[in-house]
């Protein structure tokens, strides 16, 4: 299973009563975090998860809402007891930018990772059992949106295993995708197993208008987390103007690439009630919810 927590849902600035956006998504007691803007460990201390098991922080883009919290998080890192190397993922301009932040939070007790994205094309890296893919979208600066993906292997064929004459003992490292030897034979783990099965998709995606290949990116999510920085369809010139989403633009985003569930986020500051634009969404595709600060989900595989 993976948790998720909404830390915050708000666009260009932090208010007394919204933080700014970013999803932490928890698998096996490990986690990653998407987007740190000022404060972000505020509400990270609010989730009661702890601090000292993120091992990845993923940055959209390098606009301050999203990346100008991070010396202070990092700092909060070392203070937890953590040793082990956190890993930083971004678009191009990462190195300069984690640089420059990281004068103000120079000694850090761990070594950081810089993993650097493509500004044109898919790419994707394995983390903690999780693959985790980024892709490029259309702001004023490189962005990316992003896919972190609990994949699920075939059903064990025991039948099959004791055809092969493999030892009880080896079933496990076998499930777990790994090769065993036996009395000079080699066994591989799809002798023995299953064609793969639905996993668990969680896609995130802000700071853009919709794209050509978007649709495909998020396919199938059972959960998106997108951007809906404006809900009333009457500020549509604007949206373009500025590179953001009205609510029924993601909304349409989410329809036509099947996702389970949509959670809004990164909404405009003037935008005091977005509860009150909800039906625009909804409207286009029911399953869309407007989120809150602190609001979480706990993703199960599919029966």
């Amino acid at each position: 299973m993976v948790d998720v927590c909404l830390l915050g849902t708000g666009g260009m600035m932090p208010l007394p009563e919204r933080w700014l956006s970013s999803l932490l998504v928890r698998c096996n007691g490990r986690m990653m975090l998407i987007d740190c803007g000022e404060g972000t460990q505020i509400p990270m201390k609010m989730a009661g998860w702890g601090f000292k098991n993120l091992d990845a922080i993923l940055i959209t883009h390098y606009h301050a809402d999203h990346v100008a919290g991070l010396p202070g998080l990092l700092l909060t890192l070392a203070n937890s007891g953590r040793q082990e190397p956190v890993r930083l993922i971004g678009p191009p301009g990462l190195a300069e930018v984690v640089s420059g932040l990281l004068t103000i939070a120079p000694g850090l007790p761990y070594p950081i990772y810089l993993y650097t994205c493509p500004a044109d094309g898919i790419s994707h890296l394995e983390m903690d059992g999780l693959l985790i893919r980024c892709f490029p979208v259309d702001h004023w600066i490189p962005c990316l949106a992003y896919s972190i993906e609990l994949r699920r292997p075939g059903r064990f064929d025991a039948e099959k295993a004791r055809e092969l004459d493999i030892p009880v003992r080896y079933w496990k490292p076998l499930q777990k995708g790994e090769t065993v030897e036996w009395k000079g034979r080699s066994f591989r783990p799809d002798q023995v197993m299953g064609e793969p099965r639905r996993g668990i998709k969680i896609c995130y995606c802000t700071d853009t208008r919709p794209v050509d290949g978007l649709c495909d990116f998020v396919r199938e999510a059972d959960l998106l987390v997108c951007e809906g920085m404006y809900g009333d369809e009457g500020d549509a010139e604007k949206a373009i103007l500025k590179k953001h989403m009205l609510f029924a633009e993601a909304a349409r985003v989410a329809r036509e690439a099947g996702v389970c569930e949509l959670w809004l986020t990164h909404f405009s500051p003037a935008l005091a009630c977005p509860e009150d634009w909800l039906s625009h969404a909804k409207e286009v595709f029911e399953p869309t919810i407007a989120g809150h600060d602190l609001m979480r989900k706990t993703l199960t595989f599919p029966s």
